[in-house]
């Protein structure tokens, strides 16, 4: 028998998930919206379902139930519904330079050494502009 995890939505996301416009499809869930609340075993999500019925806390339209193998379904208004969890891709550190990339004084040198060289000028007549 599954094993399910219980994640209830928090107060304030759960009243603009009520109002929201249904969609089709696996519902994007964050884990900042959620807070875990145990396990219940049951045969499937339905019977997980009534047990948290039964049990004094039910489910609320919002709230997640997942498997031990990662399968995560969604409490709707039409019922149980596929989703997954949605990973931030990590913002790059600004203190990591960007590979193959120079410094912006390295590149403007570069660039100022390249023109001159093309132009002709040598480092001796460069500053007076002969």
């Amino acid at each position: 028998m599954p094993l399910y995890r219980v994640y209830r939505m928090k107060e304030s996301t759960r009243q603009h998930f009520r109002w929201a416009p249904h969609v089709s499809g696996k519902a994007a869930v964050k884990h900042r919206d959620y807070e875990e609340a145990g396990q219940i075993d049951a045969p499937s999500d339905y019977a997980a379902w009534a047990k948290t019925r039964d049990s004094g806390q039910p489910l609320e339209v919002g709230d997640l139930l997942e498997t031990d193998a990662a399968d995560l379904r969604i409490y709707k208004y039409i019922g149980f519904e596929a989703a997954e969890w949605v990973v931030p891709a990590p913002a790059p550190s600004p203190a990591e330079p960007v590979a193959g990339a120079q410094p912006e004084a390295a590149a403007a040198d570069t660039q100022a050494t390249q023109n001159a060289e093309e132009i002709g000028y040598t480092s001796a007549d460069r500053h007076t502009g002969e």
